[in-house]
Formats: C-alpha cells, sequence, structure tokens
C-alpha cells in the first residue's frame, strides 16, 4: 500500500509556459523605459477655454433670426391662404384645376369623381358630342380647303376657319360646361341655359348636315347638297365633303339623343318646378 504522502502520480510537473528552462535565456534585466509622468490637472483641467471665433457665434444667430423670419411668414402666408379658400367655400366659389387634355391642360373636366355615378354615362356622351362637334367643324376645313384647292373662291375657306374657331370654345363655354355644371350642382338654372344652347347646336349640326345654298352657295359647309353639287366636277372634293356630311348626321342624332334623355331626368327629378320657381321670382325681383 502506497504511503500516506506519497507524490501524485498524476501530477504533471514543469508545465509552466513561463518557466525560465533549457535555452530559453532570463529576461529578468530586460525592462521598458517608462513613461514621462503626467501633469497633476491633465485629467481635471475644469478651467481650461476653448476658442470659439466671435464672429462665427454671430454668423449663427444671425442666420437662426433669418430662419425664424422666414418660417415666420410661411406661416402667416398659409394662414392668409387658408382664409381665402376658407371664404371662397362659403361664397360658393370652386377652385377648379385643369387637367384635360393630359398633354396640354386647358379645362377641367372629372366626370368621374365630380359627377353622380347614375349621371356619367349621359354626361360622357355629351362630351362625345362636344368632341364630335370638334371633329366635325376640323374636317370640314379639310373638306373646303380641298374645294378651295379644285377652284372655289377662297371665301368659303375663311368661312370654314371661323366656323372652328368661334364654334368649338362656343360650344363649351354656352352648352357643355353648363351642363356639367348643372350635374355636379343640381342648379335648375344652368339645365334651362343648356336647354336653350344646346337646341341652337342641334340646329346648327342639322343645317351643315344639308347645308342648303343659302351662304356662298353652301359650299362653306360640308354638306349633302355641295357634295352632290360637287361629285360630278371633283371627285375627291365630292367624296371629302360626303364623308362630312355623314359626320354631321351622326353628331345630329346623337344630340338628339342626349337633350331627349337631360330633359327627361329634369322632369323627373323635379327640376322643371324649381325652375319655373325661381323664372318667378327673378321676374318679381326685376318688377320691383
Amino acid at each position: 500500500m502506497a504511503g500516506r504522502y506519497d507524490s501524485n502520480p498524476f501530477d504533471e510537473e514543469d508545465v509552466n509556459p513561463f518557466s525560465q528552462r533549457g535555452s530559453v535565456p532570463p529576461a529578468s534585466n530586460s525592462r521598458l523605459s517608462p513613461l514621462p509622468p503626467e501633469p497633476a490637472d491633465f485629467y481635471n483641467d475644469r478651467n481650461a477655454t476653448i476658442d470659439i471665433p466671435l464672429d462665427n457665434a454671430k454668423d449663427l444667430k444671425k442666420k437662426e433670426k433669418e430662419l425664424q423670419a422666414k418660417d415666420a411668414e410661411l406661416n402667416k402666408r398659409e394662414k392668409e391662404l387658408r382664409r381665402r379658400e376658407e371664404a371662397a367655400a362659403r361664397a360658393g366659389i370652386v377652385i377648379e384645376e385643369k387637367n384635360w387634355p393630359p398633354f396640354f391642360p386647358i379645362i377641367h373636366h372629372d366626370i368621374a369623381n365630380e359627377i353622380p355615378i347614375h349621371l356619367q354615362r349621359l354626361q360622357y356622351v355629351a362630351f362625345a358630342t362636344f368632341l364630335g362637334l370638334v371633329a366635325c367643324l376640323f374636317w370640314n376645313i379639310i373638306a373646303v380647303t380641298t374645294a378651295w384647292i379644285r377652284g372655289e373662291a377662297v371665301t368659303i375657306w375663311f368661312l370654314a376657319i371661323i366656323y372652328f374657331i368661334s364654334g368649338c370654345p362656343g360650344a363649351y363655354v354656352l352648352w357643355y360646361r353648363p351642363l356639367y355644371n348643372a350635374m355636379r350642382t343640381e342648379s335648375a338654372l344652368k339645365y334651362g341655359w343648356f336647354f336653350f344652347f344646346y337646341m341652337l347646336h342641334i340646329a346648327f349640326v342639322v343645317f351643315s348636315a344639308v347645308a342648303p345654298p343659302v351662304v356662298f352657295k353652301g359650299k362653306s359647309l360640308a354638306g349633302i347638297l355641295p357634295a352632290v353639287d360637287l361629285i360630278g366636277k371633283h371627285i375627291l372634293v365630292g367624296i371629302f365633303y360626303f364623308i362630312g356630311f355623314g359626320f354631321f348626321c351622326i353628331e345630329s342624332l346623337m344630340s338628339i339623343w342626349v337633350l331627349q334623355q337631360v330633359y327627361m331626368y329634369f322632369r323627373g327629378s323635379g327640376k322643371a318646378a324649381e325652375l319655373k320657381r325661381e323664372a318667378a321670382r327673378g321676374a318679381l325681383r326685376a318688377t320691383l
């Protein structure tokens, strides 16, 4: 039996990696040079001052004042703009943004968001009649130009230009825009304005489709009568006039349908009685 104080057989000796044995030279004599002493107030220098140029501080304060002044001015303008918008809204004035046509906006037109859904189809067809009138008058210029080239008087060409320049914006202002506002605001007075000028529009397109020899032998309008007269002289000119006659016929039929549908809605919604009351009040005010 092993003794009480025998050495541990599992004890490892000389495993210290820092032991100085063998060929490793002693390092007892190698020392690093000490760092120079730090000043006593190196970490507690509370009295040290930071040099900030006074000019920079003044510039910062000046810029801060300028920004505050601009901010105050913007707030003032914003309040003024909001006040004007609220006043316009109370007065019933609607600020409209021009959005049509998309490539060159010249008018405000938003049927999908401003017209009641049950009237949108009718409004789209009315807008199609407006565009149809523009197409008819533009084609009329082309047809009359061919007739002028073939020997007709230049007067009919000038008349065709006048029809286009005055007819397109006139139609928008006189009957399409009143219908748009009438359907948007349900104004009986605007409906009455639309009916009056839209009937004049229908009379004009029907007259253009026939083009009787009343003004300059009727050749300033591409209707059926000048088309029949020109087809024997110049076939190409006659074909252009027949195409114009077809355009005016389609425009007439669509316009008559729109007038009928708007009138049916006008009567069914009770706007006719409201228009009569407004007319009576207007006559009474005029009398007084």
